[in-house]
């Protein structure tokens, strides 16, 4: 929840269950990004994500909200900012890989 983008996620499915391109056309997202950040809410179990089929036989996914308490202390904090950072550095490490010569 630590992102100011899966705030708004959830501030959009406290409304009700949503598909995922109206979602994403709402928060003004690319749809793997909007993914990237529902991975993650779906991970900690403040969303669920449902697979349905229209009519005509097309794969729809929908999210809604799941109920949860969030009780936030300084070890919470700082436990966001470890694992942010942490991200941050297997990114950076990946993007030097990518541009190291072989």
């Amino acid at each position: 929840m630590g992102h100011a983008q899966r705030l708004r996620i959830i501030r959009e499915l406290a409304g009700g269950r949503v598909h995922v391109s109206e979602l994403a056309r709402r928060l003004g997202l690319s749809r793997p990004l909007l993914y990237m950040h529902l991975q993650r809410l779906e991970a900690a179990g403040l969303v669920a994500g449902v697979l349905e089929l229209s009519q005509d036989g097309k794969a729809l996914k929908f999210f809604e909200l799941q109920p949860f308490e969030v009780q936030v202390t300084a070890n919470t904090v700082l436990e966001a900012f470890r694992e942010d950072e942490a991200r941050a550095d297997t990114a950076a490490d990946a993007a030097e890989e990518k541009g190291s010569p072989t």
